[in-house]
């Protein structure tokens, strides 16, 4: 595979989207005996074709590291938790991952409610598989080890206003893969995600740190004592 240089982001965006509808009616829990079940098809099977999912990454360095922040390709990253996280790294992959802005204008078209919610899922759908294709691309191109990733917003330690140091040292992914960011700092196509994916020695979740009840997302049981344990100033 030939592996950019640190200082080139890289797209991803020759992504097959070859979703299951079986998977997407248990997402919007649609049964194949009910009524609306011939019409999450046909939506499908308009969606399908019309998907481009996109990957931006950067292998970015770390350049400095303060008590509540690191300086990545010199751009500052401000967090403890970030900051502690990457204690014994000298490197990391800066990402956006994005459904794709031919699905976000597709759904943008549709007036009816249910059929927007069960285009969401088709997006969502989207988004994980460039989530997948580019964690398959950076284990192979890079034979990575284990490693942990950490998106602003997802904690209070590190806020969504985040986004903006984040985009910087992915260069400009409004015209690389056509995510934009909002002044509240949203990014838009709204099933995109961003984050940081680094080395580490042990296993981290965000979830840990979070205190959210009957979260969807959750991969991790809340630990409430591991910010005190790991992350609190000596």
């Amino acid at each position: 595979m030939n592996i950019p240089s640190a200082e080139t982001p890289r797209i991803l965006d020759d992504i097959a989207f070859e979703p299951d509808i079986g998977a997407l009616a248990r997402r919007v829990r649609v049964k194949e005996t009910s009524r609306h079940y011939p019409e999450l098809v046909r939506l499908l099977d308009a969606a399908t074709p019309l998907a481009k999912p996109k990957a931006l990454y950067k292998l970015a360095y770390i350049d400095e590291k303060a008590e509540e922040s690191v300086i990545v390709d010199g751009v500052q990253l401000t967090s403890r938790v970030l900051r502690v996280n990457l204690d014994l790294a000298h490197r990391l992959f800066a990402y956006v991952v994005t459904c794709g802005m031919e699905l976000q204008t597709w759904s943008d078209s549709l007036d009816d409610m249910l059929l927007s919610y069960w285009a969401d899922a088709i997006k969502e759908m989207a988004m994980g598989t460039a989530l997948q294709a580019l964690a398959a691309h950076l284990n192979a191109g890079y034979h990575l080890g284990r490693t942990a990733t950490m998106a602003p917003g997802s904690l209070a330690d590190w806020p969504i206003r985040e986004q903006r140091p984040l985009f910087r040292i992915l260069g400009d992914p409004t015209t690389a893969i056509g995510v934009m960011l909002t002044e509240s700092f949203l990014m838009i196509p709204n099933k995109t995600v961003s984050g940081v994916r680094f080395p580490t020695e042990a296993r981290f979740e965000s979830c840990q740190l979070c205190p959210r009840e009957g979260c969807p997302g959750r991969r991790a049981a809340y630990e409430p004592d591991l910010y005190a344990r790991n992350y609190s100033r000596p």
